[in-house]
């Protein structure tokens, strides 16, 4: 899986943006960076805003369940950031395990565990 459901863009961009989010940047920063409207990469962060708690608990349950030796992630700056790092942790655990995960982004993998519905209000 490569997109998210009811989105246009790859879950490459919107990841990008979240983890530009993540690291601090500000909706309009992020639309001009990867030249997307404001409006929409504001829908992105809100959306997953609104369950980073789920998305955190969610990577981090399939982090610790498929690594060869865990790790979860440290406490973050903001519970956006916790979700973030939690995805990045998650695939680099889904790499440890498995080699040809690591060729794959880690927003992809996250595409895939949620089935496309990462930003859908019905997921998890």
């Amino acid at each position: 899986m490569f997109a998210l459901v009811r989105r246009a863009d790859l879950a490459e961009v919107i990841g990008a943006a979240l983890a530009a989010k993540a690291a601090g940047l500000g909706a309009r920063p992020i639309a001009v960076e990867l030249g997307r409207p404001v409006e929409t990469v504001r829908g992105w962060l809100r959306r997953f805003a609104g369950r980073a708690e789920v998305v955190r608990t969610r990577f981090t349950v399939l982090l610790v369940d498929v690594g060869v030796d865990p790790v979860p992630p440290a406490s973050a700056a903001s519970p956006f950031a916790d979700a973030v790092a939690a995805v990045f942790g998650a695939s680099v655990a889904a790499a440890s395990r498995w080699p040809e995960v690591g060729e794959v982004s880690p927003w992809r993998l996250a595409c895939a565990a949620s089935r496309g519905l990462l930003l859908a209000p019905s997921w998890p």
